[in-house]
């Protein structure tokens, strides 16, 4: 026999319907840059260790081949963050009006980039690069800016190239599509280690970027304007998953199985190469050299005022 809803259950029902309505967490669709970096990893780690939940917020993250990629998925509002975008990037693209902010910084410092080649290769410094292939992820990239830099700093000759993230440029570089690759670490620590690579420059080689912020936490304009509350929650649990990856030994643990990689390895990644200064999320370091090199390295056509700063730049006070 069917039963027949009575006032009382259906009333029940909707209540029980609000209760978990205002229970649920708010989903945030994030493109993150280099799936495994160090510094690109402070959603996924805090996911794990249930910060973000804490703050009722759900994570969707999507994993892009760089820098580039992730600030085009923003200003396309195809995800509602960009993790790691370009600084560079995003000042051509704000400059160009396209619906993109800055929510934070993401990493301050170049010493984690790093550019390479095989250990047979008979180039031995950046000089020797004319008229020879050298790597960066994507166009509007922290990469691309660095080697923007590098070609300028030390006149060189060479034939950038876009390669996408370190597994596939590892692979060129190996096979000889590719003179000079680049990577992060972990990613090619390994090889390095094995003597099957061998190191060239790092990101700190370029002078314009070394201990300035490279890359950013971008949102998109309509986010920004709309979801407010949800991204003040996003700024505090990234702040506490920060704090909490330099607290002890746990987070070491969860990167290294996630990425199943030893925990010596993960261990090292952190400490070589990512002080816990350099992602702090409060503050953009040499920003007024930086949008002057933005005008030199031909991102921007002048430098942005202040009064464009202040509207670009939408960092959540800490509370």
């Amino acid at each position: 026999m069917r039963k027949i809803a009575t006032p009382l259950s259906v009333g029940f029902l909707a209540a029980a319907t609000l209760l978990s309505a205002a229970y649920a967490d708010d989903t945030i669709k994030l493109a993150v840059g280099q799936r495994g970096n160090w510094d690109t990893s402070v959603s996924e780690l805090g996911t794990r260790a249930g910060i973000f939940k804490k703050h009722g917020l759900a994570l969707e993250m999507l994993y892009t081949q760089g820098s580039a990629e992730t600030t085009q998925a923003v200003i396309s509002g195809s995800v509602d963050i960009g993790v790691a975008s370009g600084i560079m990037g995003v000042l051509g693209a704000f400059a160009k009006n396209a619906p993109v902010r800055i929510l934070g910084a993401e990493t301050t410092g170049a010493a984690d980039l790093y550019w390479y080649v095989r250990a047979d290769s008979p180039i031995k410094t950046l000089k020797d690069t004319d008229g020879k292939t050298i790597a960066f992820s994507g166009k509007g990239s922290s990469t691309d800016g660095i080697v923007t830099a590098f070609m300028k700093q030390y006149d060189l000759k060479a034939k950038p190239t876009a390669t996408g993230g370190p597994p596939g440029t590892l692979t060129q570089v190996m096979s000889g599509q590719i003179d000079v690759g680049w990577s992060a670490p972990p990613f090619g620590l390994e090889q390095l280690d094995k003597g099957e690579i061998r190191l060239l420059a790092s990101g700190n080689d370029a002078a314009v970027f070394k201990g300035q912020t490279v890359r950013l936490l971008a949102v998109n304009t309509q986010v920004l304007e709309s979801r407010k509350d949800v991204l003040d929650r996003y700024m505090q649990a990234y702040r506490e998953t920060v704090d909490w990856m330099y607290a002890g030994p746990t987070a070491i643990t969860q990167y290294a199985q996630w990425l199943q990689i030893p925990e010596p390895i993960a261990k090292r990644t952190r400490d070589g190469f990512f002080p816990k200064a350099a992602l702090d999320p409060d503050r953009i370091v040499g920003l007024d050299v930086i949008v002057k090199d933005a005008v030199e390295l031909k991102y921007t056509p002048a430098p942005l005022t202040p009064a464009q700063l202040a509207e670009l730049i939408r960092i959540p006070p800490r509370k």
